[in-house]
This record gives C-alpha cells, sequence and structure tokens, in this order.
C-alpha cells in the first residue's frame, strides 16, 4: 500500500498520464494524474468547478470513492432522494477512469449474461424480477440524459451483428426469449437488411434488433452529473486517493495523503480501477480487463456512402471478444475491442492492430483512414459476470457498486440510485435480487479452491481463456 509520503502534496506536481498503470498490481493510485488521451475528452470542454483536493482532517457522514458515473450518481440521487451531503474523493481527476474511456454505448443491460442466462441460473420467476429492474435502470439513464442534453444522446435502439452465420441460430434463440418471455420488441433481422437499412458490415451475417439503446458522449454526461450533485451540497475532491479504510468503534477512518477523513458510511465506486489494496471486501473480487478504443477523422460523404452508415444506433458483434461501434454525431467512426492483457504490454502496437485490423476487415472502404484518438482502459468484470450494489457486511456499513462488465455507461446511473438508498438505510423489495443480495466472490479454481492471493497469477488463465475465444470467434 502506498504510504502519504509516496504521493506529491502539490497537485501542481502530479505525475502525467501513466498509460501502464494497472490496478491488479499497482499500489498507487495517482494523485491528480492528467485524463487519458480520449475523444470524448478532447471535445467535453473545461471540466465543471469541482471542490478541489481535500486538506487535512474531516468528519463526515458519507465518503464515496470514486468520481466517475457511479461516485457522481450516488452523490447526485443521496442528496437529491435522501437529503445526504455525500463527500466524493478521486484520486486523479473527475471522470478519470472507465467514465472517460468507454465507447458511449447505453444498452439495456447490466453484466455479461444474456437474458436466457438469467433464466437458466436463477429460474423464470427471478429472471423476469431482474429484468424489470434493468428495465427500471435504463429509464433512470434516460431520465438523466434528459436533464443533460449536451451529452449527445443518440437514440435508436441497438443492432447486434452476428459476425458468422452460425451465430444467427444464437440470435434467433435470444430474440425469441427477449420477445415471448419479458416481451421485448425484438426483430430478426436478414443479411440484406442489415446493408440496406443499417450498415454494410462485410462480417455482417444478419442482426438482432433491440430498441432500447442510446449512444452518448459520456464525459458531458458525467459533467452533468457533477454540476447536478454539487448544485444540491455534494462535495467532490479530486487529487485525493483513498489509502486505505480502517473501522475503529464503528467510524470508518478514510486515509488520504493529507489527513484522515472520518465517516459513518463509505462506498467504493471504483469501477475497473478497483485496487486490491483498498480495502478487504473487494481484495481479488474484481478482474480488470483492459478495453482499446479508437475514433477516425470525419468520414467524408463518399466514405459514408461506401459503408453505407444509415444509422447512429450503437451496435456490437457476436464475438465474445466483441467489437463495439458507432457512427458519432460529427461523423466519425469509434470503435472498440479487446486490448493488452497487462497494463505493462498496453502500449504494444499488436495491440492497437487487432483493432485497426478490425476496423479494415468490417469497412475495407477505410482502410488507411487517420486515427485521430485511440486509448485504452480498464472494465471491471466480476466472477460471475453480474455486477453488485450490495453492503457486503450486515454490521458494517461499507457498501459497493462495481462489475458491470462494460455495461456501465446505462446502469451505472441506477446503481447510483440503489446505493444511495442502501446509504440511507431504504428498504426495497429488489434486495433480494441476485446484484443486490451477495457480496462479490472470489474466484473458483477447478471448481473448489477459492483463490484470494497471488491475484497476478489470474492473467495466466485470462491469456490462455483469450486465445480459446479467438479461436472460437474466427473459426467457420
Amino acid at each position: 500500500m502506498g504510504t502519504i509520503e509516496s504521493f506529491a502534496l502539490d497537485r501542481r506536481s502530479a505525475a502525467p498520464y501513466d498509460p501502464l498503470y494497472d490496478p491488479l498490481v499497482s499500489s498507487n493510485p495517482g494523485l491528480g494524474m492528467d485524463y487519458a488521451p480520449t475523444y470524448w475528452v478532447a471535445t467535453a470542454g473545461e471540466p465543471p468547478e469541482d471542490d478541489g483536493p481535500l486538506a487535512g482532517d474531516a468528519d463526515v457522514d458519507v465518503v464515496i470513492v470514486g468520481a466517475g458515473f457511479t461516485g457522481l450518481s450516488t452523490a447526485l440521487f443521496l442528496a437529491r432522494e435522501h437529503g445526504i451531503r455525500a463527500t466524493v474523493l478521486e484520486a486523479n481527476q473527475t471522470c478519470w477512469g472507465c467514465t472517460s474511456r468507454n465507447g458511449g454505448q447505453g444498452q439495456n443491460a447490466s453484466g455479461r449474461l444474456y437474458r436466457s442466462q438469467w433464466i437458466d441460473r436463477w429460474g423464470k420467476d427471478t429472471a423476469l424480477r431482474l429484468d424489470a429492474e434493468i428495465r427500471e435502470g435504463f429509464n433512470t439513464f434516460k431520465s438523466l440524459i434528459a436533464e443533460v442534453p449536451e451529452c449527445d444522446p443518440q437514440p435508436g435502439g441497438h443492432l447486434y451483428i452476428a459476425h458468422r452465420d452460425r451465430k444467427m441460430d444464437f440470435l434467433r434463440n435470444e430474440a425469441k426469449v427477449m420477445r415471448d418471455v419479458f416481451g421485448y420488441d425484438t426483430r430478426i433481422l436478414s443479411r440484406d437488411e442489415v446493408r440496406e437499412q443499417y450498415v454494410d458490415d462485410q462480417e455482417n451475417c444478419g442482426a438482432l434488433h433491440e430498441p432500447d439503446g442510446i449512444g452518448v458522449h459520456p464525459l458531458k454526461l458525467a459533467f452533468g452529473y457533477l454540476r447536478m450533485a454539487r448544485a444540491l451540497g455534494a462535495h467532490v475532491h479530486p487529487s485525493t486517493p483513498v489509502l486505505g479504510v480502517e473501522t475503529i468503534n464503528g467510524v470508518h477512518h478514510v486515509r488520504t495523503p493529507r489527513g484522515v477523513v472520518r465517516a459513518k458510511a463509505v462506498a467504493f465506486a471504483t469501477g475497473g480501477y478497483t485496487r486490491n489494496d483498498v480495502t478487504k471486501a473487494l481484495r481479488a473480487k474484481i478482474m480488470p480487463i483492459l478495453s482499446n478504443s479508437l475514433v477516425t477523422r470525419v468520414l467524408t460523404p463518399d466514405e459514408i456512402a461506401a459503408t453505407n452508415f444509415r444509422t447512429h444506433e450503437v451496435i456490437t458483434d457476436t464475438r465474445t471478444l466483441r467489437y463495439y461501434y458507432r457512427l458519432l454525431p460529427d461523423n466519425r467512426l469509434q470503435i472498440g475491442s479487446r486490448s493488452s492483457i497487462t497494463g505493462a504490454d498496453a502500449q504494444n502496437p499488436k495491440h492497437m492492430a487487432v483493432l485497426v485490423e478490425g476496423l479494415h476487415r468490417k469497412f475495407p472502404a477505410l482502410k488507411g483512414i487517420q486515427i485521430d484518438y485511440s486509448w485504452w482502459g480498464w472494465v471491471d468484470v466480476s466472477h460471475d459476470m453480474m455486477p453488485r450494489v450490495t453492503q457486503p457486511d450486515p454490521r458494517q456499513n461499507l457498501f459497493y457498486a462495481v462489475g458491470y462488465g462494460g455495461n456501465g455507461v446505462s446502469f451505472s446511473a441506477h446503481a447510483g440510485r440503489r446505493l444511495a438508498q442502501r446509504i440511507a438505510g431504504q428498504r426495497d423489495p429488489s434486495w433480494d435480487l441476485p446484484i443486490y443480495d451477495s457480496a462479490l466472490q472470489y474466484p473458483n479454481v477447478f471448481g473448489t479452491v477459492q483463490w484470494q492471493g497471488f491475484a497476478p497469477f489470474r492473467r495466466i488463465g485470462q491469456r490462455f481463456l483469450y486465445q480459446r475465444y479467438h479461436a472460437q470467434d474466427e473459426a467457420r
């Protein structure tokens, strides 16, 4: 764990952005570190005012660790719905982690399991209740977008494209389950319908279209959360890393480089940037996975015609190591997919080459197009592929909301609302749902051993799985 002495106390002397930062092995969360060089950062405008680095000791009601989507929405709903003014502590800049590095795809989902898998795992009745909760979460997301219209919303739905013919049976089954069991207006589209009505992705073999999906400028949206939360009395302190939390006589002592913050409740909203050493409650509970993203220069009218982009909807393909992409409001193309296994290898050009090759495969007319922005960021994947918004120990007022598995843009809004309810001690019938009623688990090794230590060695298994997934994804 880092010590107070290991951090500069002057924000002006903070280190620049570290492209090799790896939450699984690093004990230094940074101090006012610059943003990653994303398209979102370049186009969001100046960040809203914050409350500056926290100086000295303090006594507060609630500390929220992490000033991204989840932390800021939690602070917003605590103030708006419960009259509680939270103190948000952020190691670097506001919205520095997942929030400013994602693809901006808001979908009616959370975690990495499909609705048919919900039925297999928990039964139809629980799956129906979980669907109602996720659907309510998407409405929470839409309501916040309506309050931040400058976030460039692109509604219309989600297009899930089969990248191989053999994936169409899977999509047909999911469409049927979503339609017959959950009541969604899903449609199966032929290869020609996708090409003629949506986009000419050269890997397209047909698609599932679902009506719920909104693309956003994630950083503009998060900046809106920040402004609204502070207007209601929340305090947001960047350049204030949490070095550890100790509970003494029921009071949480949150250690920062400049002093100790004593709080009645602490909530962690650190997503893919959750360090192993920040709290025992989250040690080895999240597997951070790197995702690469790029944004091209503005497409010309001829290039738009050649790719036949007729939609600005959010799009993903059916690979396990999926590609996600969309045409942005300014007619740039954004696309993302998997990246390096470790932070130390993140700058290796071969990882970005995989993404560029995927872009060229899907859209040969864009081969050689200038890439104006490229970056990578950590995704928080739980070991059972579903998020948790929970209080892991009912004897302690310590909470967390993590594990979105790449679907945090939309669900983080509702996770913040539910996390605020839990912090405020409000009872709710939804608390017995799988994403609320249990703590995150350690990974199982060979079905029996709980692998709590040696977290970096899990990367060996990840490397093996990536090789297997790639072989399966690309098989004809």
